[in-house]
């Protein structure tokens, strides 16, 4: 069930101007200080709220490409989609590889660095059955990734970077946020690095959620070509391997194969 893709464009895509948001925040701030000194206190309030909700938004909403570029689907009108799974290494990840072998299909590993470090046969052995690893940051702080400030959202990726690639012996070239949450300082981790920053276009909380019956028709409700599918392992409910395969068994029966952008032919070459 793995396969190439046409791609009309190449996704990966780095930052070239991660401060480029500075500019920004300063032209809207001007503006709010216009309006506030011609129109009075309470336009001027109501327009610095709307100023600090953008930046909110783009830092909350995953798919937000006003810091960075963000790849939320892949650019091809061929039913392959990018099965990508976040937070391993974990307890499942050898059975998830052995899933993903009887279904002849591929997936981008998403690894916690620490994670990693204190299993680092799991991410080796993700490589050698013909995968990818991503980036996932150093600790997984995820009720406060968010609002980390610049150094310790460098070291979040950088180290994660260092370390993944010491393990393996192949950087990451793909970055996800925790949660998905991209505040305006990823943007310059990921210029150092050379990681373009991954979201999604299908989901079904299964992080979270544990109930096949409900995840995966969310799921497979969103395919489409393209599709990059968010897929967890090692949840607390336990049921993240029959999720993954109620998920393959639907592309299969919907003619969808994986595909990972590594593998996929690049249209300027």
């Amino acid at each position: 069930m793995t396969t190439t893709a046409t791609l009309s464009h190449a996704p990966h895509r780095v930052p070239r101007h991660p401060h480029a948001w500075w500019a920004l925040a300063l032209v809207l701030h001007a503006l709010v200080a216009v309006a506030w000194w011609q129109w009075g206190w309470p336009l001027g309030l109501a327009c610095l709220f709307a100023t600090h909700m953008l930046f909110l938004w783009g830092t909350m909403r995953p798919q937000s490409g006003l810091f960075s570029p963000v790849l939320s689907r892949l650019p091809t009108r061929e039913n392959a989609v990018w099965l990508t799974i976040d937070d391993g290494p974990s307890h499942e990840t050898a059975a998830m590889l052995d899933l993903l072998d009887r279904h002849q299909a591929r997936a981008t590993f998403f690894l916690v660095a620490d994670r990693a470090a204190a299993q680092p046969e799991l991410a080796r052995e993700i490589l050698r059955r013909g995968h990818g690893i991503g980036n996932h940051s150093r600790s997984h702080p995820q009720a406060w990734f968010w609002a980390l400030g610049p150094r310790r959202m460098a070291a979040e990726i950088g180290q994660a970077q260092a370390t993944l690639g010491d393990i393996t012996g192949q950087a990451p070239r793909w970055f996800r946020a925790v949660v998905g949450m991209a505040n305006p300082f990823v943007s310059a981790a990921l210029k150092e690095n050379r990681l373009a920053r991954v979201a999604w276009s299908a989901r079904g909380f299964d992080g979270v959620r544990g109930e096949p019956g409900q995840v995966v028709p969310r799921i497979v409700g969103q395919l489409r070509p393209g599709a990059i599918v968010l897929l967890h392992e090692g949840a607390p409910h336990g049921n993240n391997l029959a999720i993954v395969e109620g998920v393959l068994q639907a592309m299969r029966e919907r003619g969808y194969t994986s595909v990972l952008p590594e593998a996929a032919p690049d249209p300027a070459c």
